[in-house]
């Protein structure tokens, strides 16, 4: 831990809050890569027209 210079407790536990935050949020985009078959901003050909970029088309029901 000296490497990472910490000096009181909240320092550790904000370390390791930042260390299994980026390992989570890792384990749940595979996990989504998984479960929809394809990567996120992938653009080769999909079995859906679903876009997990946020830039789809909406279609609003009038």
């Amino acid at each position: 831990m000296k490497e990472n210079n910490l000096v009181i407790a909240q320092d550790a536990q904000n370390a390791l809050k930042d260390l299994f935050a980026e390992m989570i949020r890792e384990m749940l985009e595979a996990e989504m890569d998984t479960h929809l078959g394809y990567q996120k901003y992938e653009k080769t050909d999909k079995t859906t027209a679903n876009s997990r970029n946020g830039k789809s088309r909406n279609a609003f029901i009038r």
